[in-house]
Formats: structure tokens, sequence, C-alpha cells
């Protein structure tokens, strides 16, 4: 399935407590730390000789990711995530284009 998003929505605002025109955008995820604690045990473990210490995941069985979306309000500028279900296509849309036959546009 093909999910088109609107750019912009009226919703609930957690921080105003009414609804109001949040712009959406698409969560990405971060760079890693190089000095996050984990980061730090896993290069320690794996200096020296003995190969890799540790198991490299391979079974992959999802094709997909959930789509999860960063919600700004326009009044106070909080923001809070929404996550949706999953789906191959995700598109932000503005509201000037026009939906085509057989897209889901919420």
């Amino acid at each position: 399935i093909m999910v088109n998003f609107p750019k912009k929505k009226r919703t609930r605002c957690p921080r105003c407590g009414v609804h109001q025109v949040h712009s959406i955008a698409q969560y990405k995820k971060g760079k890693d730390s190089k000095f996050a604690q984990g980061k730090r045990r896993y290069d320690s473990k794996q200096k020296g000789y003995g190969g890799q210490t540790k198991p490299i995941f391979h079974k992959k069985a999802k094709t997909t990711k959930k789509v999860v979306l960063k919600l700004k309000c326009s009044d106070c500028a909080r923001t809070h995530q929404v996550t949706l279900k999953r789906c191959k296509y995700f598109d932000l849309v503005a509201e000037s284009q026009k939906k085509k036959k057989g897209q889901v546009v919420y």
C-alpha cells in the first residue's frame, strides 16, 4: 500500500490541550554517538585478537518499518510523535497535490 499523508493536519496538542494545526515531518534516526556506554563496551571487547565477540543478526524477517511522524504545533512549537501502521511506500504531500486513483490519503 502507498500512503500519502498531508504536510499539515489539525490535531490535539498535548501542551495547548486543544486542536491546533500541526506541521508534519517523518522521523529519521540520528547518528550513533561514539561515546555511548554500549559502543564503548563493544569497542573494548572487540579490541585485540579473538575475532567477532558478539552475535551479528542475520535472520531479518520484516520487509517494512513502522512510519513515525513528528507533529509540531504551530501555536506553541511543542513536538510529539505518532506511529502509523507498516507500509512499503510513504509520502508527505501538500494539500495542493491531488490524489491519484488507488492511493490512500488519511
